[in-house]
């Protein structure tokens, strides 16, 4: 039997076309995840059923209507079936996929506000396969946020070596210079105290990377810097803060890397994620800052390359599951580490 201390955790299984299920399934075949959390897949049955025969693991599938009464017993994958269309295309985005991502994901949260869950795991979704359904949403973070009707948000990444939050999310490069403003900047200097919180980071050492080389040298080379981020960064330590910066960009991360700061506040998308996922590409975790439930990710995508080749790695799925038992546990004891 599962420990009876740990976390109930849902999984949403992610565009069926992708390598969620598969992803899925091989972390729940790990023996250690038991000591971490009791798994729930919020999915399709039979599509779980057919990545369990791709990967030739020794799982049965346990379906459940009420999560209130689960016990997980090894060697099974608990799973609340969602009705859904099951006619999906592997390996694509389709139309299908888009519909049934959305009832997975309004289930797991459904559940998690209700707290008969204490803690969220998304498997990667297709934007295309949410815009073929009709939907506007560009990712799971813009999504989880309107259900939860969460206005201050954003994406923080995690791993061992590197953690960094996110100032604009799913904003096209052309568009950062004008979407930045100090009010944005504060909002996610308060985010990124709030993630080293979660984390169990008192008092975090946040770093602002700067938006244009050098930190725009003085105004030379931009002025983000001087009318937005410089600002933003004085108030947060008028309001007592540990937070610095802007430092070049060029120069942060390495910083960050080596032990000078606990999170890096980034400007854009991916300004911060190339070094992240050069650093942790296969065992990084997004969590989802300002949300009233813990939400984690692997961080990756849907990898419609690799899919149904029974290739994956699950290596970020489980990092990503430990990590949403960890944020729960510390949720639920306020007690934090410096």
């Amino acid at each position: 039997m599962y420990n009876t201390f740990v976390k109930k955790i849902a999984i949403t299984m992610g565009d069926p076309g992708g390598i969620g299920p598969e992803v899925i399934v091989k972390s729940l075949f790990s023996s250690e995840i038991r000591e971490y959390c009791a798994p729930i897949v919020i999915g399709n049955a039979g599509i779980l059923q057919e990545a369990v025969k791709l990967t030739g693991h020794h799982l049965k599938i346990q379906c459940v209507s009420n999560v209130l009464d689960v016990k997980p017993l090894k060697g099974t994958i608990t799973v609340i079936d969602i009705k859904s269309p099951s006619h999906f295309k592997k390996r694509a985005a389709s139309k299908n996929a888009g519909k049934a991502v959305v009832q997975y994901i309004r289930k797991a949260v459904e559940l998690a506000l209700k707290k008969e869950v204490q803690a969220l795991v998304t498997a990667p979704l297709s934007k295309e396969s949410l815009n073929l359904a009709g939907f506007q949403w560009r990712g799971h973070t813009e999504l989880l946020a309107e259900l939860t009707k969460t206005k201050d948000f954003t994406m923080m990444f995690v791993s061992d070596t590197l953690k960094l939050i996110l100032s604009t999310i799913h904003v096209p490069l052309r568009d950062v210079p004008r979407v930045i403003n100090k009010k944005l900047v504060f909002k996610t200097i308060v985010l990124a105290q709030r993630g080293g919180e979660m984390l169990g980071i008192k008092k975090p050492r946040i770093a602002v990377a700067g938006l244009n080389p050098h930190a725009g040298e003085s105004g030379l080379l931009g002025k983000e810097e001087m009318s937005a981020i410089t600002p933003a960064v004085n108030s947060a330590r008028r309001k007592g803060f540990n937070v610095s910066g802007p430092y070049p960009p060029d120069v942060v991360f390495y910083k960050a890397y080596n032990g000078y700061f606990d999170i890096v506040v980034s400007m854009y998308h991916d300004q911060g994620l190339i070094p992240f996922k050069m650093l942790a590409f296969e065992s990084g975790v997004n969590v989802t800052v300002g949300l009233p439930i813990i939400r984690t990710s692997p961080d990756h995508g849907t990898a419609f390359d690799i899919a149904w080749k029974n290739i994956a790695n699950p290596s970020s799925m489980l990092e990503a599951l430990k990590l949403a038992s960890k944020l729960s546990l510390n949720a639920e004891n306020k007690s934090y580490n410096t």
